[in-house]
Order: C-alpha cells, then sequence, then structure tokens
C-alpha cells in the first residue's frame, strides 16, 4: 500500500527528469504499481481511511511523485458535472488541445508540495489524452475543464514540470490571456 511516506517531495531529483516510456504490453510489477497509485487516491478519499493512514486526499498521482521515473499517471476524482473519472494510466501523452485556456481560482497543489503556492495555473480549456490502461485498452480520452487541468497536472510529473513552474512569477493572480476559470463560482 502506497502511503504519504512513499511520496517524493519537491526537491527529489526525480521529479524534475523526463521519465522514460514503459514497455507494453506493461510487467506485472508496472501493473501492480499503477494499480496502487490509483488505490492511494480511491483511499485518500474515504475518510475513514485516510485518517487512519494520514493520507492527503489527492486526484491524481505520477510515477515520479513514488521515485519512479516511468510514464504513468493515476487519476481519480469527479468534476464539477458530477462525472467521474478513474484510470491508472501507461504512457499518457496530449494528442491535441485547445487555443482557449483555463485555470483554477484556487490554485493548485500537489502531493510532493508541502506549502501554498498562491496563483493561477494556465493550463489548456481542453485536451485529447492517448494512452494505455490498466486492462491494456489503447484509449483516446476528450477532456475539458477541470477534468482537463488534472491530467495536465499529471502528465506535466512525467515531464518534470511541476504546477508552480506555470505561474506567473511577476503577477501570480493576473488572468491567464485567452482563458476562463474552470471551476464554479
Amino acid at each position: 500500500m502506497i502511503t504519504m511516506d512513499d511520496i517524493v517531495r519537491e526537491g527529489h531529483p526525480v521529479l524534475r527528469e523526463k521519465a522514460k516510456e514503459v514497455s507494453l504490453p506493461p510487467s506485472k510489477e508496472d501493473k501492480e504499481t499503477l494499480e496502487e497509485m490509483l488505490q492511494y487516491l480511491k483511499n485518500s478519499q474515504d475518510e475513514e481511511i485516510a485518517t487512519k493512514y494520514n493520507l492527503r486526499p489527492g486526484v491524481g498521482l505520477a510515477a515520479p511523485q513514488i521515485g519512479l521515473s516511468k510514464r504513468m499517471i493515476a487519476v481519480h476524482f469527479v468534476d464539477f458535472n458530477e462525472k467521474e473519472y478513474s484510470y491508472g494510466l501507461f504512457n499518457p501523452k496530449i494528442v491535441s488541445h485547445s487555443v482557449e485556456g483555463t485555470y483554477l481560482s484556487t490554485g493548485e497543489g500537489c502531493l510532493s508540495v508541502d506549502r501554498e503556492v498562491p496563483g493561477y495555473v494556465p493550463r489548456y480549456a481542453r485536451i485529447t489524452v492517448k494512452a494505455t490502461d490498466l486492462e491494456g485498452n489503447e484509449l483516446k480520452i476528450r477532456l475539458k475543464g477541470y477534468a482537463a487541468i488534472v491530467f495536465q497536472h499529471e502528465i506535466d510529473h512525467l515531464n518534470g514540470v511541476m504546477f508552480y513552474d506555470h505561474i506567473n512569477s511577476e503577477e501570480p493572480f493576473s488572468i491567464p490571456e485567452n482563458a476562463s476559470v474552470a471551476d464554479p463560482e
């Protein structure tokens, strides 16, 4: 079981590496690791389990965050329209994106970052992601708004990018150009 102790914190070199592709079909070990990552997210959102094991709630987790430089992400969340997303993905890649941007009015957080980092994080409003799921199926997922933000945050981890790298350092709360807020007011 993955716990908060397994999650590497900012400053760890693996968080700045470009993660390696996972060879497909995935090894038994890679598949088990990805299943555990997804289970961590489910557990972290269950109040009883989260309290018992001192888990910080998360909606996404990338393999570099547990010290593995591999292109694997897990996401588990419900968006603002009550749509559920629950995926363990190998080699996710953004294959297209909108010109329009979006951002969260509250900014973003990260399981690997133990401090508040104020500011708007500009993201694409709509993206299409290609990946392979835990069952070995090739997926093409179209995402918008909050879901698109979560996937971009996790895929950034696979490229050694932290969410705060996107924040305007001069004016952290300047509204990103051509962007609208993703969360309901």
